[in-house]
């Protein structure tokens, strides 16, 4: 889809939708979904990298100089797929025994975050 022209890498943009609704965060590039890819800074503001919907964002005049990030090429939708797990069927006593494990983060997930 077409990137609306106020929109451009190292753009401050304010979210309007979800969990981080109302924080301000950078825009960093487009994807090849027409997604945009954007982040706080993680350890500014606490946006980490994410996907996010050009309808549900407002671009402000402010820029910020990106060139400094490293490359972004690994950043693609298939890095924000989330991983397949195995379906098993449980009976009615482990499906009530069993306790949700806590998600973990990826830990080569968390070296991205902070090269960004």
């Amino acid at each position: 889809t077409r990137l609306r022209s106020s929109i451009t890498p190292g753009t401050v943009l304010i979210l309007l939708a979800g969990r981080f609704r109302g924080r301000r965060v950078v825009f960093l590039k487009q994807l090849p979904s027409g997604l945009l890819l954007i982040t706080g800074p993680y350890r500014i503001n606490g946006v980490p990298i994410r996907r996010v919907n050009q309808a549900y964002v407002i671009a402000t005049s402010t820029k910020v100089d990106v060139s400094g990030v490293p490359s972004l090429d690994k950043f693609t939708d298939a890095f924000f797929k989330k991983p397949a797990k195995a379906v098993s069927k449980k009976s009615e006593e482990e499906f009530f025994a069993s306790e949700e494990k806590k998600k973990e983060v990826a830990p080569d997930r968390k070296d991205d975050q902070k090269l960004v």
